[in-house]
């Protein structure tokens, strides 16, 4: 077939909520998707987040005095099993991706922390607060960490067959995913006169060992990989017929690129501002200062969006945002008496 014969996909918009974005957390909306692509890319984007993310995490320790873990130590509270749960929430970020050591000496009464622990180089510790355990007044604890990447969820990797091992090392299980938890959700979104469109919205809560975005990255990269061995032939290019719709009827296109538009339908710009789904005080500010009509919009430049009463920063990247997706900006200087002579023509 030739590209001529392919009908172009609509190609979403991908932002996050820069309000919300943290180390931690990250809140990405796309839109608008082809209608019932929001269960697609949202199910198969969470799996690859929740199972295929590299991390780094401790995977054995020796504890100076214990050769296994059901046993306990002398001066300190906690007995090893409930130790070795304790280490296994420690946050690590690897630096390369290589595999390194830790160690920790604690003498002395008091809370033993991750801030406590002496790390390799290419090792970084996130949640330094976390407590290890606690040790009586003349304890000590003494334990030497090491630390392996990898995805998923790895069992402890005891020897087969040797239930103690000479340099007693306690291996234990390790959770190497820095991604904690993934949820979605899909609505209807609206293209012009088209309101069966996706929109998904997909939020992602790390440990603080990598950022929501990067994970993001991360995780597309390697859908995307894998994908690519699935093709029989060469790959087609459905950005390229996308960005120029083959489909398109030609005095149309002529008419939008006359007015310094791309692709997008003249009387779009003589809808209401409603069309573009604002936020509720992004929409009042506007209409509460005559802006009705989305041509009223992008004849403002960002200076004069400022000046509206109650609507600031925020609501101005909001509204970006939203035109955008619709190949709209402020400031575009648009006669309504043009729009009208090309609708005529």
């Amino acid at each position: 077939m030739n590209k001529e014969e392919y009908k172009p996909l609509t190609i979403p918009r991908i932002t996050w909520d820069r309000d919300s974005l943290s180390d931690t957390y990250g809140k990405l909306v796309a839109q608008p998707l082809e209608p019932g692509f929001g269960i697609t890319m949202g199910n198969s984007l969470r799996r690859v987040l929740l199972a295929a993310v590299e991390g780094s995490a401790v995977t054995s320790v020796i504890i100076k005095g214990v050769n296994n873990e059901f046993a306990t130590m002398p001066g300190v509270t906690e007995d090893v099993m409930q130790l070795v749960l304790n280490i296994k929430e420690i946050v690590i970020k690897s630096l390369d991706g290589k595999p390194g050591k830790m160690s920790l000496n604690f003498k002395g009464e008091g809370a033993v922390k991750v801030s406590d622990i002496k790390a390799d180089d290419n090792l970084q510790l996130i949640n330094i607060d976390h407590v290890l355990g606690h040790v009586a007044q003349g304890g000590e604890l003494d334990i030497e960490f090491f630390v392996e990447s990898g995805r998923g969820y790895l069992a402890a990797q005891w020897p087969i067959g040797a239930k103690l091992q000479d340099d007693n090392k306690i291996f234990i299980d390790a959770m190497f995913s820095p991604v904690k938890k993934v949820q979605f959700d899909v609505e209807k979104t609206r293209v012009g006169q088209d309101i069966d469109f996706d929109k998904l919205t997909l939020e992602v809560e790390t440990n603080g060992a990598e950022k929501p975005a990067d994970i993001f990255h991360y995780a597309v990269s390697v859908l995307r990989t894998q994908l690519e061995h699935y093709l029989v032939d060469p790959e087609i290019d459905f950005n390229a017929i996308s960005e120029m719709p083959e489909q398109e009827e030609k005095s149309e296109k002529a008419s939008s690129e006359s007015l310094g538009l791309k692709g997008v339908p003249i009387d779009l710009l003589l809808k209401p501002i409603e069309d573009l789904e604002l936020s509720a005080r992004a929409h009042n500010c506007l209409i509460a200062h005559g802006i009705k009509r989305i041509l009223d919009l992008v004849n403002l430049s960002e200076d004069e969006g400022l000046k509206i009463k109650n609507f600031g920063r925020k609501s101005l990247n909001e509204v970006k945002d939203s035109m955008k997706a619709f190949g709209l900006n402020f400031g575009m200087d648009i006669k309504e008496e043009d729009i009208q002579n090309l609708l005529k023509s």
